[in-house]
């Protein structure tokens, strides 16, 4: 379920709701919506999740060039 991956995504990143719709969705009420039992279309939950995916990948990549230079 979207929602619960957008939750755990959000507690993971220390991210506000309505950042993360305005991110995501160019929408600040995206996640209140969802949790109000809102259902996005399929083309949208696949455009969230892969952006949760890119945010992921970015943070990674941040992480470990950050210990790279450690040292």
């Amino acid at each position: 379920m979207l929602i619960r991956s957008i939750e755990r995504f959000l507690r993971q990143h220390e991210m506000a709701a309505t950042k993360f719709g305005r991110l995501a969705a160019h929408d600040p009420r995206f996640v209140l919506d969802l949790r109000m039992g809102r259902e996005p279309r399929a083309p949208t939950e696949q455009r969230i999740r892969g952006f949760m995916a890119g945010f992921e990948a970015a943070c990674d990549a941040a992480r470990t060039q950050e210990t790279a230079h450690v040292g």
